[in-house]
């Protein structure tokens, strides 16, 4: 039996990413998806008084892809369209790190971090055509090296900690800071794949179309 063809007038639904970062762009254009548009959204993530670093995740990633959809609603090409959302929080116990802008705020996180485990918090939000949410915190423990000072300066120096939380991307040339992982590595770039699209899957999004007859 020959391998049926997908039809050609087939039209996917359009799919809006509630963020800039290249990072979680890279990561979905990883597993095959291409967001027909990037709407980020200018939110306070200052932590309540006592908020807890996976709520703050959580809360974040949600209120991104409710800004998001409240924009792309407005827009009649991305009416219906299934929208995104995700917050990483960086955290050692209850203390939550910053995204660093400084170069003093990514020292303080380094040596927090030297020598040590840590917590890495994502919140994805898919808020689907219609309106209805689903959401998923992920958890993932990392441990680092102890770091001597000729390295963190040397990171410190490289600029690659800005923005980032906890003043770090795993991706980069911090990776070799980095002894242990349980969980998900995608997770602590920005977005969790396997959760993500295990996510549009369940809410009817044929995510794995662009699959078909790659190379």
């Amino acid at each position: 039996m020959t391998k049926p063809e997908i039809a050609e007038d087939f039209t996917r639904p359009k799919l809006v990413l509630a963020s800039a970062s290249p990072r979680r762009l890279e990561l979905l254009q990883q597993i095959g998806l291409e967001p027909d548009a990037l709407l980020p959204c200018d939110l306070d993530e200052t932590p309540g008084k006592t908020e807890l670093p996976r709520t703050l995740a959580s809360r974040l990633g949600r209120e991104k892809a409710r800004a998001a959809a409240r924009i792309a609603l407005s827009r009649p090409e991305l009416a219906k369209a299934y929208v995104i959302g995700a917050d990483t929080v960086v955290s050692v116990g209850r203390r939550i790190l910053p995204k660093c802008e400084l170069s003093s705020e990514a020292e303080q996180c380094l040596q927090l971090l030297s020598g040590r485990a840590h917590r890495v918090h994502t919140g994805v939000c898919l808020i689907v055509p219609g309106g209805r949410e689903r959401h998923k915190l992920i958890e993932t423990r990392v441990r680092f090296k102890r770091l001597s000072s000729s390295e963190m300066e040397a990171y410190l120096e490289s600029g690659e900690w800005r923005g980032k939380a906890g003043g770090y991307a795993i991706q980069g040339l911090a990776g070799a800071f980095v002894i242990k992982i349980i969980g998900s590595y995608s997770s602590v770039v920005g977005l969790p794949l396997y959760e993500t699209i295990s996510l549009l899957v369940g809410e009817g999004f044929p995510a794995m179309t662009t699959w078909l007859n790659r190379v």
